[in-house]
């Protein structure tokens, strides 16, 4: 390697301007690094690409060999590159915001058409899958959301509540709302700085993120989804579930209380587009879950948390959690629903402390956890996506009771 001569590589200000920004935030192999700038160089067009490589996130070695590179006066440059260092107490989604916020800017200096955020590591994926996000953006779509292969415990905080709560708000069926690969037009990333200009921030990160979907389920904009494959998921920490939906639901239920006057008068739900679709076997995950465990944390919660979910919870649903058997462990779908709800209007009207009000919602998240992985302890995997579909449907059902609550908080307390 040494021995080959190396092209220079250009700066962002050499490169002046671009169509497509890709920004790669993973770790990819030299092969699969080749293999990803091939793929983008075929795309329809001959688009001027930059691809931004994350030095942190690279393997050795961190670029690909001379033969290659693309060439300096080519459509396609790759450019070594590292976001903003945050310090050794960030969380991993602080991280993630701060890097993703690096690539709009960078993007917005190149003045480009579009930009691709790739984080995650795929197994046995499909050389230059990176061009599944890229494409339908120079075929006029605004938003290209994810699709992975649907694991029985994997992605649970997407699929209990991120998804299936943005599916029900803006009337949009988008598997992974907040990505994290993710494919967004120029328009599309202005209209939600713009929504976000006068709202408050957590400082919890991906609050940008969070924008994303509302924003894009308007009239104006052209949703898709995405085939990528099987996903590789970072283990999850159970014991720093409280500090994941601080983080995560923070953003999402301020998204909720900006865009109040857009959900309210939505309906239904339609499917989006879904592209490269695919209906692979289903993969079983090596993952177990301590049952008991988590129906412990939830009885825990019980005894400890009663009287702040007083204040956030109905009594007809503190009732209801109060009859649930530990043997016969089950919270509905209904009952499920209608506590995020409830949660996100008391977070909207600083009930208690925001971040008092997320973290103990833990103890309540970890008892869903358990009532789904008791349900899928012997179930056919294949039955997975039927399942998330009932829970989504669920949300949309008691989306009545939301609007309902939202607008007259004081008055509708069952």
């Amino acid at each position: 390697m040494d021995s080959i001569p190396q092209p220079a590589t250009p700066t962002i200000e050499q490169i002046g301007s671009a169509d497509l920004l890709v920004g790669l935030l993973t770790d990819l192999s030299q092969d699969d690094l080749a293999s990803t700038c091939a793929a983008l160089r075929t795309l329809p067009g001959t688009p001027r690409i930059v691809v931004l490589q994350d030095h942190a996130a690279a393997a050795p070695p961190a670029v690909p060999e001379a033969s290659d590179m693309p060439a300096r006066d080519s459509s396609l440059f790759l450019v070594p590159w590292s976001p903003r260092n945050l310090g050794a107490t960030a969380t991993p989604v602080e991280s993630f915001s701060t890097a993703y916020e690096s690539i709009f800017e960078t993007g917005a200096k190149l003045d480009v058409r579009a930009f691709c955020l790739v984080a995650s590591n795929l197994e046995n994926a499909e050389p230059g899958w990176v061009s599944r996000l890229a494409q339908p953006l120079l075929e006029g779509f605004d938003l290209v959301a994810p699709c992975y292969a649907r694991r029985r415990f994997e992605g649970l905080l997407n699929n209990s509540i991120v998804s299936p709560l943005t599916r029900s708000l803006y009337g949009k069926r988008i598997q992974n709302p907040m990505g994290p690969d993710l494919g967004i037009s120029r328009h599309l990333y202005q209209d939600v700085l713009a929504t976000g200009q006068d709202a408050a921030t957590t400082g919890n990160g991906m609050h940008l993120l969070a924008r994303l979907a509302p924003v894009a389920c308007g009239d104006d904009f052209k949703v898709c989804q995405a085939y990528l494959g099987s996903r590789v998921y970072p283990p999850v920490d159970w014991t720093g579930v409280s500090s994941l939906l601080t983080e995560i639901l923070g953003p999402v239920f301020l998204a909720m209380e900006k865009t109040a006057a857009r959900w309210q008068q939505t309906r239904n739900s339609s499917p989006v587009t879904t592209l490269n679709e695919s209906t692979p076997p289903p993969s079983q995950s090596s993952e177990t879950l301590e049952i008991a465990r988590l129906v412990n944390s939830f009885q825990l919660g019980m005894r400890d948390l009663r009287e702040i979910w007083r204040l956030v919870l109905p009594p007809a649903t503190l009732f209801e959690l109060q009859k649930i058997s530990p043997d016969k462990f089950r919270i509905p779908d209904e009952l499920w629903a209608k506590i995020i709800y409830d949660f996100a209007l008391a977070h909207r009207l600083r009930t208690i402390n925001r971040t008092h009000l997320l973290r103990s919602l833990a103890p309540l998240y970890l008892g869903w956890v358990a009532s789904y992985a008791r349900e899928f302890e012997n179930a056919d995997p294949r039955a997975l996506a039927r399942r998330l579909e009932r829970l989504s449907l669920a949300y949309e059902a008691c989306k009545p009771y939301l609007i309902s609550r939202w607008r007259w908080p004081d008055r509708f307390n069952p």
